[in-house]
């Protein structure tokens, strides 16, 4: 989900992973702090973290660390991962002075998220190479395997990204976080109800004010493959109320939640709920931390979201006008905005495909490079209704089977397995 939900607490994400099991075989890194009290609240940071606890009492105990040693540059850098910006700029631009005098692995983990963090909008990967060099001269480090499979499955490298996730089970310690990425596999691989089981009991081995993003969408993901959308909306509304609780909106506005409650409504038929979730939650960036250029996007994707749902309800017209402005901010933009024309096509053919205009659809989303399992699925029932069922159920195939759990996947599987089936 990395690649949609694009500064989802992204630095927190990437300063997970607890400190590896000392009887864990292979090379880890050395701290260069001689604070044992450092030491401990990094640990203790790590493993929050892994519990999915965020916010201000997170903050708190990264805050210990550096007052136990201002020159660890590891423990800088998580005061930078889990402080909201634009502060945590601060703390990112010292840790990487101190990172020049620290241990290789430290400076080296700290130059690839340097990377990471800088280029989260779209190249988030180009840290991948770096960190995989990490990974083999490291191989006991468990905290680059788990920023390695959240990165892997930010690329939709679903493979690699099992592969480290299970490599940071072996070293251990057991991991919340990370037995709940690997709960996804049951979910590629039809087991909805085992996965199930994993995610209710990684819920309650977690501390009170958990924010388990990984298990909440996990839940929701599970319910949508068998079309069951209440549960799967349950499951994000419970989300969204431990996530506003645990402060971790004060670093990032939940309008990332809304806007998926807001796709199931859509895709369901349920409209007018899905206006409602688009606007409700687009409400909360205006007044947050978020820089203005990402203010911007998420103004551009409430946009996109009203456009779908006037096409769905119709009015095609509206619907097309409206579009119309999305593509003037992106054309305006600049090349930094060259990055959303992805996101246009994509409007274009779906607007294109409810108003009855099936060769305009196939033309739009063809354009897009990389697909999504749900932009294969409207380019299958756009080649259907143009009466190409040969090649629509080729791109049927081609969503059944993808293996990069999405909530993309989730709303488009069913339809593209039955399809399949008839």
């Amino acid at each position: 989900m990395m690649k949609r939900i694009l500064t989802l607490g992204f630095a927190v994400a990437l300063a997970a992973g607890a400190s590896a099991d000392p009887a864990a075989p292979g090379k880890r890194f050395d701290w260069t702090t001689k604070s044992t009290e450092a030491k401990q609240r990094l640990a203790e940071v790590q493993q929050r973290i892994e519990s999915f606890q965020f916010g201000p009492e997170t903050i708190a105990v990264a805050q210990k660390i550096v007052a136990a040693d201002p020159e660890f540059a590891m423990g800088v850098y998580y005061l930078s991962a889990v402080t909201p910006p634009p502060e945590n700029a601060k703390h990112l631009e010292k840790a990487v002075a101190l990172a020049k005098k620290a241990s290789d692995g430290e400076r080296r983990f700290v130059d690839a998220m340097v990377v990471a963090r800088a280029n989260q909008g779209a190249n988030f990967k180009d840290a991948i190479p770096a960190l995989e060099k990490l990974a083999a001269d490291y191989p006991g480090e468990r905290l680059v395997q788990v920023i390695l499979g959240q990165l892997y499955q930010g690329d939709s490298q679903a493979e690699k990204a099992r592969a480290a996730f299970r490599r940071a089970d072996e070293i251990g310690p057991p991991s919340p976080r990370v037995r709940a990425f690997l709960a996804n596999e049951d979910l590629v691989h039809g087991d909805y109800e085992k996965a199930r089981q994993t995610f209710f009991e990684v819920e309650k081995a977690l501390p009170k004010g958990s924010a388990p993003f990984a298990v909440r969408y996990g839940l929701a993901f599970s319910y949508l493959y068998e079309g069951q959308v209440d549960p799967a909306i349950s499951a994000l509304n419970t989300y969204l109320a431990e996530y506003k609780g645990s402060g971790a909106a004060q670093g990032f506005p939940e309008v990332f939640i809304w806007n998926s409650i807001a796709r199931i409504n859509l895709e369901n038929g349920r409209l007018d709920a899905a206006m409602k979730a688009y606007e409700e939650g687009y409400l909360s960036v205006p007044g947050s931390s978020l820089p203005e250029d990402q203010k911007q996007v998420w103004l551009g994707r409430l946009q996109h979201g009203r456009c779908r749902v006037l096409a769905k309800m119709g009015k095609h017209e509206a619907a097309w006008t409206e579009a119309l402005k999305v593509k003037k901010m992106i054309d305006e933009g600049g090349e930094p905005a060259r990055q959303y024309l992805p996101a246009w096509h994509y409007l274009a053919g779906y607007l294109k495909l409810e108003a009855g205009d099936h060769a305009a659809a196939i033309a739009e989303l063809k354009q897009i490079e990389k697909r999504d399992p749900f932009q294969e699925l409207l380019l299958a029932r756009a080649y259907e209704k143009a009466g190409d069922r040969a090649e629509a159920r080729k791109v049927y195939r081609t969503v059944v089977d993808s293996r990069q759990n999405s909530i993309e996947r989730a709303l488009a599987y069913p339809e593209a397995k039955k399809k399949l089936a008839s």
